[in-house]
């Protein structure tokens, strides 16, 4: 049995010079934890990232008040899970809309993946907020229209919750 090589179209090689960051953050019984999978355009993995619990103190909950979860979602876990990373990638996509003031932070736009609504859903694609102080519309378009459908934008957070899942059973969480 051989192998033979056909060249990559220009779309194909697009694609693969695109490279993804997807984060997330459970919030648990003992505190809120982060995962980040940085993928290459057809989705396969090129690094992934997982922090301990973050667990604020009672004192920390009433100085941050309302402003709590986005503080430790984007500040504390977020932009500490994409600045370790050794891949960087164009755009940041999340499942949480806390996560969107990580955008302050970095200079790559970051993409809330909403939750799917039929009515907005654009060719089979969920729609998507950007940080409300950053017109970064266009530059996610542009990234979406270059992955041209390539694998569904809400899979790696699956990746990512199976992904935490294995590490704790092998304790990688807990050190």
């Amino acid at each position: 049995m051989s192998a033979t090589a056909a060249p990559l179209a220009v779309s194909d090689r697009t694609i693969g010079t695109l490279q993804l960051g997807f984060l997330t953050v459970f919030h648990e019984a003992n505190g809120y934890l982060g995962g980040y999978l940085a993928v290459n355009g057809w989705g396969r993995p090129l690094e992934f990232r997982l922090t301990s619990a973050v667990q604020p103190n009672r004192v920390q909950q009433i100085l941050y008040g309302g402003t709590l979860e986005a503080y430790v979602c984007a500040d504390l876990i977020g932009k500490t899970l994409v600045e370790k990373a050794g891949v960087a990638v164009q755009l940041v996509v999340t499942d949480r809309e806390e996560v969107l003031d990580l955008r302050l932070k970095l200079d790559v736009p970051v993409a809330w993946l909403t939750p799917p609504a039929p009515a907005e859903t654009v060719r089979g694609r969920r729609p998507f907020r950007c940080h409300p102080r950053f017109d970064d519309t266009a530059a996610i378009n542009d990234i979406l229209e270059r992955l041209d459908g390539a694998f569904d934008l809400a899979e790696p957070f699956q990746r990512i919750r199976e992904a935490i899942g294995e590490a704790r059973k092998m304790g990688v969480a807990a050190r």
